[in-house]
């Protein structure tokens, strides 16, 4: 049979060489079988989630790290998703580019249908455990910790999202070290009270974002704040925390 000799079958492999799956890199022409993100290279730490009385602040320092180089300090992690959506992320910066990029061109293509509807943050975040998990499924991960704000139909709503597709909804989020340093100094606030004011939240979020600068040897004292209420999405800064290094000679137990 012609063609015996080269393929096992119809477009199949040759001998020794493995069969590419319809659909898959190695299928594609003009795409590198590997073409994908194998480790993050540019990263960026922790970032900060809260819930107040009628919205939700969500904080990130503005360092990309190249490895342990403070390479990139002036780089953005929290972006404007709709008017009632925002959403900040941690790890590989270029992933975070392509995922803004898609959400953008989701944003846009939504606005053009003109029926009056666009997504709500619970949309946002639903799409994103299904991104998260069906990337992860073809060993492909968006190498990115998202952290979702927003407020919609009156209720303020705060979101997590991992590379695995692992999510869930909570009053407090934090990401990267901040999950080890910066959460249990929120949830103790909530405990005592349950409900914060706006500038109660951004006090905050200010005072754990100055203790991982202290603390997280990835993290910055450049960082930006993004605020979604009824009236909208507000991203400031970048913003610069005074620091103290005078009782850095103090500090001890590690030479």
């Amino acid at each position: 049979m012609e063609g015996a000799g080269t393929r096992f079958w119809n477009s199949g492999p040759a001998p020794g060489q493995f069969y590419s799956l319809p659909g898959s890199c190695a299928s594609e022409p003009g795409r590198e079988a590997w073409g994908r993100t194998m480790s993050p290279m540019v990263t960026g730490t922790s970032v900060l989630g809260v819930k107040f009385s009628g919205g939700v602040i969500i904080a990130a320092d503005t360092l990309g790290s190249y490895g342990s180089l403070a390479r990139f300090r002036n780089i953005s992690r929290i972006m404007k998703v709709n008017d009632n959506t925002m959403l900040g992320a941690s790890g590989d910066y270029a992933d975070f580019q392509y995922l803004k990029q898609v959400l953008d061109q989701m944003v846009i293509d939504e606005e053009l249908v003109g029926d009056g509807h666009n997504y709500s943050p619970k949309a946002i975040h639903s799409w994103l455990t299904r991104v998260m998990y069906n990337r992860r499924s073809r060993m492909n991960p968006l190498w990115n910790i998202v952290v979702i704000g927003g407020f919609y139909g009156g209720e303020s709503f705060l979101g997590y999202v991992d590379k695995l597709g692992i999510a869930y909804e909570a009053p407090i989020i934090a990401t990267g070290f901040g999950a080890y340093l910066a959460q249990p100094l929120m949830r103790e606030i909530l405990e005592k009270q349950p409900v914060l004011s706006k500038d109660e939240a951004r006090k905050l979020v200010e005072r754990c974002l100055k203790i991982l600068y202290y603390r997280d040897a990835r993290s910055y004292n450049r960082y930006e704040i993004a605020t979604v209420t009824e009236s909208g999405v507000e991203i400031e800064g970048p913003l610069a925390a005074e620091t103290n290094w005078e009782i850095a000679n103090m500090v001890s137990g590690f030479e």
